[in-house]
């Protein structure tokens, strides 16, 4: 399997899995369930691992496509930017996600609204995500890229009234 197989392959783990392990962390929140809680954290730690070789695999993807046919350069230059950005956060929820876990664990004070941070970072990380996730399906996936608008100018034509004489 080579670094494009691989890329997507492992891409579509970091959108999916933040999302269930941000519907399992509100659901664990909401509901005072703190093993639920424990295991939206792990989720959120595991998903952050995995976006490391997801995003190290890009370079290779791009290789691999960027001299095709119907290939934007500037398409894969915004996904490549956002995609630093998308590592970085989810770095962060991961960390916020350990440190969670450690303040759960340990019974300390502040462990409920730092989980409503990780939430709330979580919510953000998946926005970002997907962002990414589809700038990385406009590559290949031409269906689904933005159409150019063409504005078309009415042709200016006037109907005469003929009368007959």
């Amino acid at each position: 399997m080579d670094a494009t197989h691989l890329h997507l392959v492992l891409n579509h783990f970091p959108i999916l899995g933040t999302l269930f392990g941000m519907g399992l962390l509100a659901y664990g929140i909401f509901g005072k369930n703190k093993s639920i809680q424990k295991a939206a954290l792990v989720l959120f730690v595991i998903v952050s691992l995995i976006s490391i070789p997801a995003f190290l695999t890009g370079e290779g993807a791009e290789e691999t496509v960027e001299h095709l046919p119907g290939v934007s350069e500037s398409l894969i230059s915004e996904h490549e930017e956002l995609a630093e950005k998308a590592i970085w956060l989810m770095g962060i929820l991961g960390a916020l996600s350990l440190l969670n876990l450690f303040f759960s664990i340990k019974h300390k004070s502040g462990a409920k609204i730092l989980s409503i941070i990780t939430l709330v970072v979580s919510l953000a990380t998946f926005g970002v995500m997907v962002q990414v996730g589809n700038l990385g399906g406009q590559i290949r996936h031409t269906e689904i890229q933005k159409a150019s608008i063409e504005v078309v100018q009415p042709n200016n034509f006037e109907i005469e009234d003929e009368e007959e004489d």
